[in-house]
């Protein structure tokens, strides 16, 4: 029987090498600076929950 190849997935090219872990205790461990990982995320994901938000106070601010 043959062995499986491990595959690599595709990431983003500002997170290239970027690799992450857990641990024999459960916790998780990256290669990559937690900061970084959120100024990444800060840019490239839209938050619903602070979509929502600011959809509540632009509606209240109609209302009144």
């Amino acid at each position: 029987m043959a062995k499986k190849k491990k595959k690599t997935p595709e990431v983003h090219k500002d997170l290239s090498g970027f690799d992450i872990k857990i641990n024999e205790f459960g916790e998780i461990t990256s290669n990559f600076d937690i900061d970084k990982i959120n100024a990444f995320l800060d840019k490239n994901v839209v938050d619903k929950k602070l979509a929502e938000q600011q959809d509540d106070t632009e509606q209240q601010g109609e209302e009144e």
